[in-house]
């Protein structure tokens, strides 16, 4: 029997849904939003698995390689269209998200999105979390300029490498500022 797996993933549970033959529920679970836990629910199913189907997501990355890597047939699925899909259920809950996910993936009614590289992901993140402490350091920078400023300090032309000592330079001598 040929059975289609809809997986809707949440922070911390994700509702999943398996349909048979016809498109006939057979069961529906939560689970823990773990590679481990999602991993051990799908070996333990008695069925066999025509695949997987889950909407792309901050999560769905990792339980993607979990579940590719343990040699599940799992599909990313495009965001968009999947809400498009599902947007025309009349109540919304994670149960209903994971049949009518099973029911896109079985119908073949989905676009399927590639899921990234471990590598790619960490060089990502790197660059990201950069970007972040770059936009950070500029905002206080500009910031303590204007804070020195109502007090008639001007921090006029100044490398990065002398801004502190800068800094430093117009608050000596008033010490609430130093503070």
């Amino acid at each position: 029997m040929s059975t289609f797996i809809g997986v809707d993933v949440s922070l911390a549970s994700s509702a999943i849904c398996i349909l048979g033959e016809g498109g006939k529920v057979i069961k529906e679970s939560k689970i823990d939003s773990e590679p481990a836990a999602f991993v051990t629910f799908m070996q333990d199913l008695p069925y066999e698995i025509t695949g997987i189907g889950m909407e792309a997501g901050p999560l769905s990355q990792l339980l993607h390689k979990a579940l590719d890597d343990a040699g599940f047939p799992i599909v990313l699925m495009e965001t968009h269209k999947v809400k498009k899909a599902l947007s025309a259920m009349p109540i919304k809950t994670d149960r209903r998200d994971a049949e009518g996910i099973a029911h896109l993936l079985q119908l073949g009614w989905f676009s399927a999105v590639h899921c990234k590289s471990v590598t790619a992901q960490e060089t990502r993140a790197v660059l990201t979390g950069r970007n972040a402490l770059k936009k950070a350091l500029i905002a206080i920078e500009l910031s303590m300029r204007g804070i020195l400023r109502n007090f008639g300090l001007k921090m006029g032309q100044i490398s990065r490498k002398g801004y502190e000592e800068r800094v430093r330079e117009l608050i000596d001598g008033n010490d609430a500022l130093r503070a």
